[in-house]
């Protein structure tokens, strides 16, 4: 009788060490530049009470969850973004807080969604946010870090591009034109660029739009520099929300990502509670999907139950971005390396045990020395055999005949060079 082998569940990813290594590299790139940016860590769990999500989003967007009802009769979902949750911890100990603060996590999300290139069902995501300011700078703030994180990864400024927009700006020019119900024309701005000409017309027809009307929004969609933009509006509003714009802009270039940044109307962000500045990145052909995106949600927490608490974020995907470093050959090499190979002529176990001991107490560069060694009896080549593909530095022989007290024979597996020393030397020739 055959027994079936169990198959990985559609969308998700197994992490085998090579690939685990390669993940490792982007999360401690994430953590490093958050941290150098002075945001805080933090996590929430991985599910959620339903309304969570229905409260922010409304009833559809239970299609794109994975919701249960629990043990207790309460309806649950799995975390599909932090946002929520971040405002859900924010409104719990609002008073405490002191703001502005600046928080990142790391969290594993999950999304009921077709799965395709750039997009699974499970997946990594980074969020960084500044919650309690209205001012223009959190925004600087975080396409500063985003510029930071991707040159860290290897990537040139010509590589990607931070494309900015407002829903502030969009907001205004809908009511110049006389758009009748704008809540309902961003989900189709927002598919502007996927849907094609005349679906796009016939969708914000079906909004409410007149012929007229579609062909305004179109121009000033298509708009590329800020003073095209100066020439099609004329309210206070939106004079002001464009002012914002030149404002962010201006820093970030007095910053040195000038280069980083660019107008780009066609960005809406789909959700309802952006408020202000919405910014999408991509690869500079945008060939990809956005590698991450975010904006200003100055009403969330409001929308959610508790006091209006101003707020800006972004997330960045650990699938797209991979893609992204893959094709530029930035990723690092996923093969195991250890510092030092514990060996013996003799499969002496006990010398090897104690000796991969004191080399585990050496400090290499800062850090603790990487040891390894064999588990069992095996031939000496066998052990090499074994170094070698583990990516040993070093071969540590704590039986060699050539050593004296204190000291060690080793090999040294980048230039095949054989030498005798105590640890001091040993861990110097690293």
């Amino acid at each position: 009788m055959s027994i079936e082998i169990p198959q990985l569940p559609k969308g998700t990813r197994d992490f085998y060490p090579e690939a685990q290594r390669i993940q490792n590299y982007i999360f401690d790139t994430w953590r490093k530049t958050a941290e150098e940016f002075a945001y805080e860590e933090y996590e929430g769990p991985m599910f959620e009470h339903l309304e969570l999500y229905t409260g922010k989003s409304g009833e559809e967007i239970v299609s794109q969850l994975y919701n249960f009802v629990d043990k207790g009769d309460r309806a649950i979902a799995l975390r599909p973004e932090m946002t929520p949750t971040l405002a859900r911890l924010v409104i719990q100990k609002a008073r405490e807080l002191k703001k502005p603060f600046k928080w990142f996590s790391m969290p594993r999300l999950f999304r009921y969604e077709k799965a395709q290139k750039g997009r699974l069902r499970e997946f990594f995501q980074l969020n960084m946010d500044i919650i309690g300011t209205e001012s223009i700078y959190a925004e600087a703030d975080l396409m500063a870090a985003i510029a930071t994180m991707l040159r860290k990864f290897g990537l040139k400024d010509g590589d990607f591009a931070i494309g900015v927009s407002s829903r502030k700006l969009l907001a205004t020019y809908l009511e110049e034109i006389g758009a009748p119900n704008p809540a309902l024309v961003y989900p189709v701005l927002d598919r502007r660029l996927k849907i094609g000409p005349e679906a796009f017309a016939k969708a914000l027809a079906d909004a409410g739009l007149s012929e007229e009307q579609v062909a305004k929004l179109d121009a000033f969609m298509s708009c590329k520099s800020i003073e095209e933009v100066q020439a099609s509006v004329h309210s206070e509003a939106a004079t002001a929300a464009l002012a914002e714009i030149q404002d962010l802009f201006a820093t970030l270039a007095a910053a040195g990502y000038g280069e980083c940044v660019n107008l780009d109307l066609s960005i809406v962000r789909g959700l309802a509670y952006y408020t202000g500045i919405v910014f999408e990145v991509f690869d500079k052909g945008k060939s990809m999907r956005a590698i991450a995106g975010g904006g200003r949600y100055d009403s969330l927490t409001e929308k959610l139950g508790g006091d209006r608490i101003p707020g800006v974020g972004f997330g960045m995907g650990d699938v797209v971005l991979a893609d992204l470093l893959r094709e530029h050959g930035l990723l690092p090499n996923p093969k195991q390396s250890v510092d030092f190979y514990i060996a013996s002529f003799t499969n002496d176990m006990k010398k090897i045990f104690e000796a991969a001991q004191l080399f585990r107490g050496a400090s290499v560069n800062g850090k603790s020395a990487s040891v390894s060694h064999p588990l069992a009896a095996m031939k000496m080549g066998k052990q090499l055999d074994q170094a070698n593909y583990q990516g040993a530095k070093i071969v540590v022989y704590v039986d060699g005949d050539k050593a004296q007290a204190g000291e060690f024979e080793y090999k040294d597996l980048r230039d095949g060079t054989m030498h005798v020393g105590n640890i001091e030397a040993i861990k110097a020739a690293l």
